[in-house]
């Protein structure tokens, strides 16, 4: 496939399944850090973290830096038994890198530590109480969940919390204060952001804090990013101080792309939606949110995503629409061949705003993106069960004279991939399709409009098509 090298979403090769992103600028490079999915995996998290980078001015070129912690470096999991949830990264006041986690089946959150951002990371204790007491087993404690941390000198702020609907035993996110040793509690546990239960007149109401606390400073202002009880969308509040005051402001970045009305109605989902989990970060000068994705019809393989996004005068976030070409600060040229697990739109007529409860597949109604082979097989991803009205949607594209659009397609169908600027817009073109086992070409003849476009690609005939990529030709291509 002859793809032109620029910076897509998700970010990452379509065979890595890396959610709950944290993502760092350390010296001139980025580094994201988050829990592994297993592709078909049976559960949220089954692999080992590791580590990936990109210079800072460079987006599409990301570096595996392997493995930077096991299961079983954790002395509670020797047999490797328990998953590494959603991790955090912050830097000391001895400038090692600190990597806080909580394994799935404990309450308290273990310390792992290291001299570079990316390499192998050992055990270093537990968060605990002056007493040797760990945090989340003393009486009155909240089981410790999803840790987010910053370090300002020699204080760090450790954020956890999960906090399910109608849950009264969980109060909403924590935060707690820890000394210059990194793990030892100097400041008791305090709620920033409220829980559903307990959210009247908080200003919170509907995105009550859920899980994925993750905090930033921007200027003098500290911005708490977190899942809402919703799950699909990021929210944020802000306060001028670490430990109190919050005050919720809006929605990040949603992976369905609720809330927005400037291309849809505001209720419709784009995407098949579930859990959310990410952060901001300031990368060459510019703002972005990374986020996550679900693919392969389940909750268990999903991967990260970013958006570019900016801040008003009062300090607020517009909310981010989901692209295709988010890492790229911009649309994508409009020639050449692109893979469609590029898709940030999937639909069909049977719409759902939620891949599904925790250990459920989508049934054959709907699309998703998937791959060939075992988790590990570096098998490009591609967008499988397309039915009639399955329809794939890819932004943006800077388009000039595209006279011809050619498709990849496989499976038991038979039928035309319509060719739209917009989900419901007029149809440009149509590409027949029929029955066959390998990847087949097909193509058609017609004018996407000049300008920044959006594209749309909805199958509507018999039985189901595959969809591996998408090309676009200009008529100075066809010259040539």
């Amino acid at each position: 496939m002859n793809i032109v090298k620029q910076g897509y979403n998700p970010y990452l090769p379509s065979w890595e399944y890396i959610p709950d992103g944290e993502p760092y600028v350390f010296d001139g490079r980025v580094y994201v850090y988050g829990s592994h999915d297993r592709f078909n995996g049976h559960a949220y998290c089954l692999n080992d973290y590791v580590c990936w980078s990109a210079p800072e001015g460079d987006l599409s070129d990301w570096r595996y830096e392997g493995v930077i912690y096991r299961k079983t470096d954790d002395p509670l999991n020797p047999d490797g038994s328990m998953c590494l949830y959603a991790p955090d990264v912050t830097v000391g006041p001895d400038r090692r890198y600190y990597l806080y986690y909580v394994l799935d089946k404990v309450p308290i959150v273990s310390v792992a530590v290291c001299d570079t951002p990316a390499g192998e990371y050992a055990f270093y204790g537990y968060v605990k109480y002056a007493d040797g007491t760990r945090l989340g087993e003393r009486d009155g404690d909240e089981p410790q969940f999803d840790p987010g941390v910053l370090t300002e000198g020699d204080v760090t702020y450790l954020y956890t919390g999960f906090c399910a609907v109608g849950d009264r035993t969980r109060s909403g996110a924590w935060v707690t204060v820890l000394g210059p040793d990194m793990l030892t509690v100097t400041e008791e546990p305090v709620v920033v952001a409220p829980s559903e239960p307990y959210s009247q007149s908080s200003g919170f109401e509907g995105h009550e804090f859920f899980e994925a606390p993750s905090i930033r400073k921007r200027g003098d202002l500290y911005y708490l990013i977190y899942s809402s009880v919703v799950m699909h969308e990021l929210c944020y509040a802000t306060s001028r101080s670490p430990t109190r005051d919050f005050v919720y402001r809006g929605v990040i970045v949603s992976n369905n792309d609720l809330h927005i009305d400037t291309y849809k109605p505001a209720d419709k989902p784009m995407y098949y939606g579930g859990n959310n989990h990410g952060s901001i970060v300031e990368i060459d000068g510019a703002w972005r949110i990374f986020y996550h994705r679900h693919t392969n019809g389940t909750n268990f393989s999903r991967q990260g995503c970013i958006e570019p996004i900016r801040f008003l005068e009062d300090g607020t976030i517009p909310q981010a629409e989901m692209t295709s070409c988010g890492p790229n600060g911009g649309p994508l040229e409009g020639r050449g061949e692109y893979p469609a697990y590029l898709a940030c739109n999937l639909f069909c007529k049977d719409e759902a705003l939620y891949t599904g409860a925790p250990g459920e597949w989508m049934d054959s109604r709907f699309p998703k993106i998937t791959q060939d082979g075992r988790d590990g097989d570096e098998e490009l991803g591609y967008i499988a069960n397309m039915r009639d009205s399955a329809t794939a949607g890819f932004k943006f594209f800077r388009c000039s004279g595209i006279r011809k659009v050619k498709i990849k397609t496989r499976g038991y169908c038979r039928g035309v991939f319509e060719v739209r600027t917009s989900w419901n817009g007029p149809v440009h073109g149509r590409i027949p399709v029929v029955f066959t086992n390998v990847w087949k070409e097909y193509s058609a003849d017609l004018v996407i409009p000049d300008g920044v476009q959006a594209l749309y690609f909805t199958y509507t005939g018999e039985g189901g098509a595959s969809l591996a990529s998408f090309a676009l030709e200009s008529s100075t291509d066809q010259d040539r």
